[in-house]
């Protein structure tokens, strides 16, 4: 059996969460078996992850859990894998899914990959692909134990509905060590797409000159309907807040389109978005590195070309 550890936020389910549970249910029919589902807290509709090919989820339905604890959460999962024999663990490639594919693997005595981007190759035993080298080349790793884990980079693939037949909910137990971690307070990021999930991104550097002149990059992204982001030395000097910052340093990213506006595409940066579908960058400095990475490139002054393209953007959606 295929085990996918989904994770929710406050109810609702991240598209993380949905693209995992997608990939389960491919890998699972490649395999010859069925795929389930384990949520711990209380998450909305958990039902609905049968939508995406998850026959049953299994639910520890304990309010307490609903913030993360990773020795309460490996505990849980680990004896529910061992309970109904899962052969194959997934989990989402974030900081949740990391830190449990770690210590699940160590327990379970589990061969594991990180950030896998492909469906398993079952020909010869079973291999996954994963980026390698900051995303410059693809590697293939055989995993050949009883029991493999792995994570799965986000937008690795879309999330599939291929069942209108809701998941069969099934609550289980666990015998719990005590929490860690107590939370007092949970803050987070509200009315947008996370930057690991997003599809669209609009990011700025320095080029822009002044934090004041956000508010051009911001229509922009508006009007795609993006999320946006920024370069490290603008998040450095407060002009933006880290959770924006991307690259090798920040947070890794692999939307459908990145549009780089006033960065130079140091090469720190272009590690952690150079897995993007689509690359345009926009940038005066017709020498800037990062023309050699981008899909397409428009050499200007960003404040006379990005207006232009946002006046385009809002045309074109109201055509």
């Amino acid at each position: 059996m295929v085990l996918v550890f989904a994770e929710h936020q406050n109810g609702p389910f991240k598209k993380a969460a949905l693209e995992a549970v997608t990939w389960g249910s491919k890998a699972a029919a490649m395999m010859g078996t069925t795929c389930a589902a384990v949520v711990i807290g209380t998450p909305d509709q958990p039902e609905q992850l049968g939508h995406y090919g998850a026959k049953t989820v299994y639910q520890l339905n304990n309010a307490e859990l609903n913030h993360f604890d990773q020795k309460s959460y490996t505990a849980a999962v680990v004896q529910l894998a061992k309970k109904i024999g899962a052969s194959l663990l997934v989990f989402s490639h974030s900081s949740i899914g990391k830190s449990l594919l770690g210590s699940i693997s160590v327990v379970l005595e589990a061969g594991s990959v990180s950030g896998v981007n492909t469906l398993p190759e079952l020909d010869n035993g079973f291999v996954v692909g994963k980026n390698v080298f900051s995303g410059k080349a693809q590697a293939k790793i055989a995993i050949d134990t009883d029991i493999k884990v792995v994570s799965l980079t986000g937008n690795a693939l879309q999330p599939e509905v291929v069942s209108q037949d809701a998941a069969l909910v099934e609550g289980f137990t666990a015998d719990l060590p005590a929490p860690a971690v107590k939370v007092l307070e949970q803050k987070t990021v509200q009315g947008i797409t996370p930057l690991p999930e997003a599809e669209l991104v609009v990011s700025a550097g320095r080029g822009v000159k002044d934090p004041a002149n956000w508010g051009v990059i911001e229509d922009l992204a508006d009007a795609l309907g993006a999320t946006t982001a920024c370069s490290r030395p603008v998040a450095d000097s407060g002009w933006r807040p880290h959770h924006e910052h991307v690259g090798q340093t920040g947070i890794a990213i692999r939307p459908n389109l990145y549009i780089a506006i006033g960065i130079s595409g140091a090469i720190q940066h272009l590690a952690g978005v150079n897995n993007s579908k689509v690359i345009v960058v926009i940038n005066k400095d017709t020498e800037a590195p990062f023309f050699k990475a981008a899909d397409y490139g428009v050499a200007g002054d960003l404040f006379e070309v990005v207006p232009k393209l946002t006046a385009a953007v809002k045309q074109f959606k109201g055509q």
